[in-house]
């Protein structure tokens, strides 16, 4: 059997580590998956092992390359995407952290942010970041004040700072590369993304000294090379990307206008602005979207903290289904006019609100209501989530004509109509759900020349469905104003409790 070329992309992720083999036409191969410990050392903490990060990806890769290799197919290079904001800082001379990586969900740094939040404007202006514990900055400054010792080495050059990706570069590479890409780097609040440089005004305001930074490269470039020793030979690291730009080129969003919106635990949302760094008026975040042969597209992004794990909490908190699965045909069940609204502030509300205070609530109830009304307004409640990011990003300068949508809750048939129905604009599922790590192994192949340019990727992707808007604009016009009147409730109950 003559050999084809293939793609690993490894997914690290906030949970389990994957590797996933893709053919060239983006079809997928192989596939290997761990999950990992999560540690919770204090309230708001949240820590990984990075040994056990590395483990698995060794573990990971090296069966997703063999099971390859049993069906022909021979690995030319590696993408890599990951978790972004989460923070290690390893020694130079032994590879080894000196503390546990510092994950994105950590609050531990809220007090020091809340402290220089009068910087926050000048923070943003360079960063499009807004100064919260969420970025990497605070997590590094905790981490070289409070492990002994730590500061002083780092003001000696003996220490790294990295996201997932670097140090994961670092350890393939066998300490040889000290490297990330404009798009983890411009989730640190140290990155100025309009010069695309670490800002040494930036690094005083954390007391972040330079000598830790990473060299920043491109997403499609050349990250080094991996030690043969590992996957028995060496392979080139040529593209990387953090997990939502991933799946923003992953969905071949290449143009300004293009929008995708990942529905997971939470969601995220990224809209291509091309060579313009929108300033957001709408607490949205400015972003670099990807940098590829010299050229960088920014992106705004808007979070919703909660969208899956909201029907994670209607079966593993409340008990009112068995199985997430059963929430289309509950949901089918009622009509528009069903009068139950959940607003999802189970850890406040994201974008365009940002406020942390806030808290889930629910409305309409009466006798009659049901594990139905519940089911459906938890999936209602991301699509007028949706809605809010859509007219925010509007409003900021960039409407958007779709929505390319992935991640596990988009199978949902019944939500994707809904989107559509609330959004008003067509919603297109992918038939390859992998879009995130797709997005890394096209960012490889185009380094390596396996692919010539953005329109040869576009020539791979492959749409399964389209959904398009059908509702009455009557009833969508009352839907949307149950759903405003709830959020102010919302939002006004939590500035109540503040107090």
């Amino acid at each position: 059997m003559s050999s084809q070329q293939g793609i690993l992309s490894i997914d690290q992720g906030t949970t389990s580590t994957r590797a996933i083999v893709f053919n060239l036409d983006g079809t997928k191969v192989a596939t290997s998956q761990k999950e990992f410990t999560q540690f919770y050392p204090n309230n708001g903490w949240v820590e990984h092992d990075p040994e056990e990060i590395w483990k698995t990806t060794v573990e990971t890769c090296k069966d997703a390359i063999h099971q390859a290799q049993e069906q022909g197919v021979m690995v030319a290079g590696i993408g890599i995407t990951n978790q972004r904001e989460t923070t290690l800082v390893w020694d130079r001379e032994t590879g080894q952290a000196i503390y546990n990586a510092i994950v994105w969900q950590d609050r531990r740094t809220s007090a020091f942010c809340n402290s220089i939040k009068v910087k926050e404007a000048a923070v943003t202006a360079k960063t499009g970041l807004l100064l919260d514990p969420y970025f990497s900055a605070s997590k590094v400054k905790w981490l070289l004040d409070e492990v002994d010792g730590a500061r002083a080495l780092a003001e000696q050059g003996k220490l790294a700072f990295g996201t997932i990706d670097s140090f994961l570069i670092w350890r393939l590479t066998g300490g040889k590369k000290h490297v990330t890409d404009t798009t983890n780097a411009s989730r640190t609040n140290l990155f100025n993304i309009h010069d695309l440089k670490w800002d040494k005004d930036l690094l005083a305001l954390f007391d972040v000294p330079e000598s830790v930074l990473p060299e920043v490269l491109q997403c499609a470039d050349d990250f080094g090379t991996t030690q043969a020793n590992l996957f028995g030979k060496s392979l080139p690291i040529a593209g990387v990307a953090g997990d939502q730009q991933a799946a923003l080129f992953g969905q071949c969003c290449f143009n300004p206008g293009d929008l995708k919106s990942t529905y997971g635990t939470g969601c995220f949302a990224l809209l291509n602005t091309g060579d313009k760094a929108l300033n957001s008026q709408h607490k949205l975040l400015t972003t670099i979207g990807y940098t590829i042969n010299g050229k960088t597209t920014y992106a705004l992004e808007g979070s919703i903290f909660t969208a899956g794990a909201n029907i994670q909490w209607l079966r593993d908190g409340i008990g009112v289904i068995n199985d997430a699965k059963e929430s289309q045909a509950l949901a089918e069940s009622l009509d528009y006019d069903h009068g139950v609204v959940l607003v999802p502030g189970f850890a406040g509300l994201g974008a365009p609100h940002w406020n942390p205070d806030a808290r889930a609530s629910l409305y309409g109830m009466t006798r009659g209501t049901s594990q139905a009304h519940f089911a459906r307004a938890a999936l209602e409640a991301v699509c007028y989530q949706t809605y809010d990011l859509q007219q925010a990003m509007a409003s900021d300068g960039i409407a958007s004509s779709k929505v390319l949508v992935d991640g596990g809750m988009v199978a949902n048939d019944w939500l994707c109509q809904f989107l559509s129905d609330i959004l008003q604009v067509d919603i297109q599922r992918p038939k390859n759900m992998e879009t995130t790590a797709i997005g890394a192994a096209y960012l490889a192949g185009l380094q390596l020349g396996l692919y010539k340019n953005l329109e040869d990727i576009m020539s791979h992707k492959q749409i399964e469905n389209t959904f398009s808007p059908r509702i009455d604009q009557g009833i969508r016009t009352t839907l949307l104003s149950q759903w405003q009147k709830a959020v102010d409730a919302t939002l006004a109950f939590s500035e109540g409790a503040a107090v």
